[in-house]
């Protein structure tokens, strides 16, 4: 409901500049211009408190995005100090069929060959309804129809769905065509769409990719409506939508080991290494001990770390000034990264060719981290990674306590959701008050306005 009175009016009468129609009881009367403009001046009064509450709407929202970029933000980099751990500093991947797969390497990846066989790709189902000669066309009668969405397995014994992920919507006379279906299936988290072909107009939904991601749809209370857009995985031919594409897991081997994986980046079939696959067929995966991977990471460790203080920096400018959770992730990873300590690491780093610029930025010079890593390559690498004592280590660490349950991140988003729900309900309140007494206003505006009443005695009352 608006909280703004002019568009509240608007909204319950239409273009107050003109007539419209409002219910006075069992007869129905014509509110004037005049009328409205004398409703508009009586509810005029609550438009102080409209605008702070439309403020503190706006400062909670700005404030929730903020704290969603900020966390991205951090697991973006997290990504990074995570793959610099253990020995995936100084590990490097490579596939010998680049059109099977490509690999990176992180913690715990093992130097050798594995001979992995990509026997098939994961993929997402894809359903299309048929046609219709436009997007706005109503299917079926337009009363109230249930449609269930159950997403689940289709194995031998037939359609198993998992009830935890089931979702429910209604279709009516409101939004019963393809453009109205869609859009109601989007509101569930559903990828759904209109798409036009030769023959006409037609709903297409795209699944996840996954067996487990495999969709039914179910109709109830308008058949019509059932055999346009209900849909049997274990009887496909039943109802109105066709399965242009089956829901299915990867499958892969690697050595004698078979592997299934709702993904194609799959991360647990070779210790510590990513597979990100991307055609079926053999190859060799070698996992390398590579003195001249250190540099690189290094180099995407400075990068990252530089891209991360200046999106900190700009959250700092914009929808989080002031914010004291992110002064607190500021200051708290700053303080991991100093160079001008005199302990060994913070020495080390330096020797290693890393120091602060003028403004803040984190500076790699090549030529001194080149020297490092020839003069003691595994010097270098525990500088980073060091059983949990490394900069990477120390920082991936304090990232997760961050962004944890009780993290300062997490704890901070959920008591601005909570005021976001409660300014909402103040914010509907207002809303149906607003509504109840222009409707109420109305009625004895128009009534002393057919009497020809002056009103003054009415518009105290308002």
């Amino acid at each position: 409901m608006n909280t703004n009175t002019s568009l509240l009016l608007s909204s319950l009468y239409g273009n107050t500049s003109t007539l419209g129609s409002i219910g006075t009881g069992a007869a129905s009367s014509t509110l004037s211009p005049t009328v409205a403009a004398r409703i508009q001046q009586a509810l005029s009064g609550q438009q102080g408190n409209i605008n702070k509450l439309n403020a503190s709407l706006t400062a909670d929202q700005t404030r929730l995005s903020g704290l969603g970029q900020l966390q991205s933000a951090l697991a973006a980099f997290e990504t990074i100090a995570e793959g610099l751990s253990g020995t995936g500093l100084a590990t490097t991947a490579s596939s010998s069929n680049k059109d099977v797969l490509s690999a990176t390497t992180g913690a715990s990846a093992l130097a050798g060959t594995y001979k992995v066989n990509v026997k098939q790709l994961a993929q997402g189902q894809i359903l299309n309804s048929g046609t219709q000669l436009t997007a706005a066309t109503q299917i079926g009668t337009g009363m109230p129809a249930t449609i269930k969405l159950d997403w689940g397995t289709l194995g031998d014994t037939g359609f198993k769905p998992d009830s935890a992920s089931a979702k429910t919507l209604t279709i009516d006379s409101s939004n019963n065509t393809l453009d109205g279906i869609a859009a109601a299936l989007k509101q569930q988290g559903v990828d759904a769409s209109v798409v036009k072909g030769d023959a006409g107009y037609s709903l297409q939904i795209k699944g996840k990719d996954g067996a487990a991601q495999t969709l039914r749809i179910t109709v109830s209370g308008d058949a019509s409506l059932k055999a346009a857009i209900g849909f049997d995985p274990a009887n496909p031919t039943a109802t109105g939508m066709s399965q242009a594409q089956a829901a299915q897991d990867a499958l892969l081997t690697v050595g004698d080991k078979d592997f299934v994986s709702s993904s194609n980046t799959v991360t647990d079939a070779l210790p510590g290494v990513t597979l990100a696959l991307t055609g079926k067929g053999e190859t060799d995966v070698t996992v390398s001990q590579d003195a001249s991977q250190i540099g690189k990471n290094v180099s995407a460790f400075v990068d990252g770390y530089n891209k991360l203080t200046a999106q900190l920096a700009a959250l700092q400018q914009g929808p989080l000034k002031g914010d004291q959770a992110l002064a607190q992730v500021s200051s708290q990873l700053q303080s991991l990264v100093k160079l001008d300590g005199v302990g060994a690491t913070s020495q080390g780093l330096t020797a290693a060719g890393l120091s602060f610029d003028s403004k803040g930025v984190l500076k790699l010079d090549e030529a001194k981290l080149k020297a490092a890593v020839e003069a003691d390559p595994r010097a270098v690498s525990k500088l980073f990674t060091d059983e949990g004592k490394g900069l990477a280590d120390r920082l991936d660490k304090k990232i997760d306590a961050l962004t944890a349950d009780r993290g300062i991140v997490t704890r901070t988003q959920t008591q601005v959701t909570r005021s976001l729900d409660t300014l909402e309900t103040r914010k509907d309140r207002l809303a149906q008050s607003l509504t109840t007494q222009a409707q109420a206003l109305a009625q004895l505006y128009t009534m002393q306005e057919q009497m020809g009443g002056t009103g003054t005695f009415l518009d105290l009352l308002g």
